[in-house]
């Protein structure tokens, strides 16, 4: 098509138009990124469905308070026992906090046994600004410890406001090391200054777009954002976005090797590259919304989210970019424009794949060729064998002192509360019975293995002890009652999750309604419905991407092959993942969701390479055969894909900057699970097991029934033995 033909609205008035309305979202999603906050929740409670016994405990709990206040436990610490004259400073800090008007009535000091504690329970009004009144109190309790003393700020309004403080390098650090990444990667690959750029520039106007979409849904209650979620969906986004855009450009440097209109290469480009990048992306939205059949909420949020971030990733690589390449056309590429080939070089004659290509792709394809049984089989026993350390991942749970990777004073205070109370004394489990059953059910929480001491409640949450001048009676909601049991071991242990289950069989029998809420039962409850989780979700990924592949390729036998490359993909970067993470890391365990996220990530991205690789030998297939064509489509793609992959290695791996476990430990099995699809599953297996099978891939499409070898030219004696 000749420049002179090509419309002025289709060379320049469709290309503009697109860049000013991308520029436009932009303008109005950038500066709502600032205000996530608004509609992020980090309070785990928030997490779990609506069904569990900690949410329903939970419910009974907020009918027996005047407001929604959350507990910080202060806690000043000496390495001797207190002298009277110490007792009385220390018993001055009550004054202070009480004068910061935090919440109801401060409890305390109350002493320790061994005499070397004190603690005070500082019920904090539940608001937005909980980090913000967590650190006024840090500010007058630590300058106010007696010389020679340590103050520390913990419970669960303290281990909150630093979890909160953790997140806070998502807005502007977690980015700036990802596009970093991603722009020295893309320098390296196309070692241009402007083509990068029109990649960033498609990356970060898709998360403009997905961070509206987001913030939209949140603020009408549609979905329950959380800092996890958030981190995710930056990461997902840019990520996707600039592979999507890869395998785009790829498609344009490509079509700008035969015609000198820019116009018709950005068309060409985006009728091949339109297919997978749509096969792609839908695959992995389709995959990100199965989470909706999770019982958590957590993950119920994450599924739309993450996938309203990869519909953004392929409207801005399917509009954005190619509007970009059209106004930039060759000058894209600068210095090292892509240059007209001459017709006689043009279209190579294929007899065995591999004619035309060089280096490291022709080496990888003879080798595939000449080896293929050899190649796949070794492939596979060496992904068998690192899934073996499958076993040795212990995604049970992690004591929430455990999650902050960073120095936190919560963690501190923890230590210190557990070295001189019952560890359990700042986050009760908190226990709702009967009015009838209530000293019965007492009785049986007392009696509990694990408890240290447990306690009827009064109206305004004070403890009925029957000492003079303490009320007699309990606070009754509905002819229900509320006890608070104080655990020997820290709420957030594996010891307390114990516990709770003892003490939720013990109620039982004194009451069959009793139920059993707090810190520990929600923790205890989200892994459980974690690990249901897996187990349901899980085959309806599999049998979702499985329909997809058979939709694209058009066959039955290559999509099977391809899930099952994924699968073990992924068992085998778990596998690794577990011994890098209790050898390397030291890390006491997983949360109990991370198998879940990894495995949707890793399965669906995985397929993204398996997409663009397979529907690009379907290509070639159709013009010269299978086994040419897988040849031809493993060296055409091999460059394009390989760096997608690093690309998307990086930028998860950006997520370990935020010194929270979860993250770190999703972004090492993402990367390192992406980077082993890239080099070895995509590259060798795949390509291996399709190349030994021949042209029965496809059954029972039509390819599947063409001959299963190709015409040989006598011309290309060497590659004739390649492909023989």
């Amino acid at each position: 098509m000749n420049s002179q033909k090509v419309p002025l609205w289709l060379r320049w008035l469709v290309p503009v138009v697109l860049v000013i309305t991308w520029l436009g979202i932009a303008g109005i999603g950038g500066p709502t990124f600032g205000r996530l906050e608004e509609v992020s929740s980090n309070d785990q409670a928030s997490f779990l469905p609506a069904g569990a016994e900690a949410t329903e405990a939970g419910d009974w709990q907020a009918k027996f308070r005047d407001s929604e206040e959350i507990p910080a436990v202060v806690i000043v610490e000496n390495d001797t026992a207190f002298t009277p004259a110490q007792l009385g400073e220390a018993a001055q800090l009550k004054a202070d906090i009480e004068a910061l008007k935090l919440g109801s009535a401060v409890v305390g000091p109350i002493p320790s046994e061994d005499g070397k504690a004190v603690q005070f329970i500082v019920p904090m009004a539940s608001s937005d600004e909980l980090r913000e009144k967590v650190q006024e109190l840090r500010n007058v309790v630590q300058p106010g410890a007696p010389d020679g003393m340590q103050a520390f700020v913990t419970g669960p309004a303290g281990l909150t406001a630093d979890l909160v403080n953790a997140f806070g390098g998502i807005d502007g650090i977690l980015l700036l090391v990802a596009l970093g990444a991603v722009f020295v990667i893309l320098l390296l690959v196309y070692r241009s200054v402007v083509l990068p750029l029109a990649v960033l520039f498609t990356s970060v106007f898709a998360l403009c777009a997905a961070i509206l979409l987001v913030f939209g849904m949140a603020k009408l209650g549609w979905i329950q954002l959380n800092g996890q979620s958030q981190g995710i969906l930056s990461i997902l986004v840019i990520g996707a976005a600039t592979d999507y855009a890869l395998l785009y450009v790829a498609r344009f440097r490509e079509a700008l090797t035969h015609t000198t209109n820019r116009t018709q290469a950005v068309i060409t480009a985006w009728k091949a590259s339109f297919e997978p990048i749509l096969a792609s992306g839908a695959t992995v939205i389709i995959a990100l919304l199965c989470l909706l059949f999770s019982d958590l909420n957590s993950n119920k949020a994450l599924g739309p989210v993450a996938a309203a971030g990869i519909l953004c990733s392929l409207f801005a690589a399917l509009t954005l970019l190619p509007a970009l390449m059209a106004l930039l056309g060759r000058a894209a590429f600068w210095p090292f424009r892509p240059k007209l080939l001459p017709d006689d070089e043009r279209e190579p004659e294929i007899v065995t794949g591999l004619e035309g290509q060089k280096g490291l792709w022709r080496a990888t394809g003879r080798l595939v060729s000449k080896r293929p049984r050899v190649v796949w089989v070794a492939s596979v026993l060496l992904l068998l064998a690192a899934s073996t350390g499958l076993m040795q991942l212990k995604a049970n749970g992690v004591p929430q002192t455990d999650v902050i990777l960073s120095a936190s004073d919560a963690v501190d205070g923890q230590e210190a509360l557990a070295r001189h109370f019952d560890a359990g004394s700042g986050s009760p489990a908190v226990v709702v019975a009967s009015e009838g059953a209530a000293q019965q059910v007492l009785e049986k929480v007392k009696a509990a293995d694990g408890v240290g001491d447990a306690y009827l409640l009064a109206d305004g949450n004070v403890p009925i002890t029957g000492a003079p001048g303490t009320p007699a009676d309990p606070a009754v909601r509905d002819g229900r009652v509320l006890i608070n049991a104080t655990l020997n071991s820290a709420a957030d242990s594996i010891e307390a999750e114990e516990a709770v289950k003892s003490l939720r069989v013990a109620v039982k029998d004194a009451d069959a309604d009793a139920l059993v809420g707090g810190v520990t039962a929600t923790a205890l409850d989200t892994n459980t419905t974690a690990q249901r989780d897996l187990v349901v979700i899980i085959p309806i990924v599999l049998v979702v991407i499985l329909f997809i592949l058979m939709l694209l390729l058009r066959s039955v036998v290559a999509p099977v092959l391809l899930v099952l490359s994924v699968v073990l993909s992924y068992g085998a970067a778990m596998g690794v993942s577990a011994w890098v993470f209790n050898g390397v890391f030291g890390f006491s365990g997983a949360d109990a969701t991370v198998p879940l996220f990894g495995f949707v990530f890793l399965v669906a991205l995985g397929v993204d390479y398996n997409i663009f690789l397979m529907s690009r030998v379907r290509e070639e297939s159709l013009k010269h055969g299978t086994r040419p064509g897988i040849l031809r489509g493993l060296a055409v793609t091999g460059g394009v894909i390989t760096s997608a992959g690093v690309v998307l290695a990086a930028t998860f791996a950006a997520l370990g900057v935020i010194p929270i476990m979860f993250l770190v430990q999703l972004a090492f099995i993402v990367a390192f699970g992406v980077l082993l699809d890239t080099v070895l599953v995509r590259s060798l297996l795949v390509p291996a097991l399709a190349y030994d099978i021949g042209s029965k891939i496809w059954w029972p499409g039509k390819l599947a029934r063409e001959s299963s070898s190709a015409p040989v030219a006598p011309r290309e004696e060497e590659e004739a033995s390649v492909g023989r």
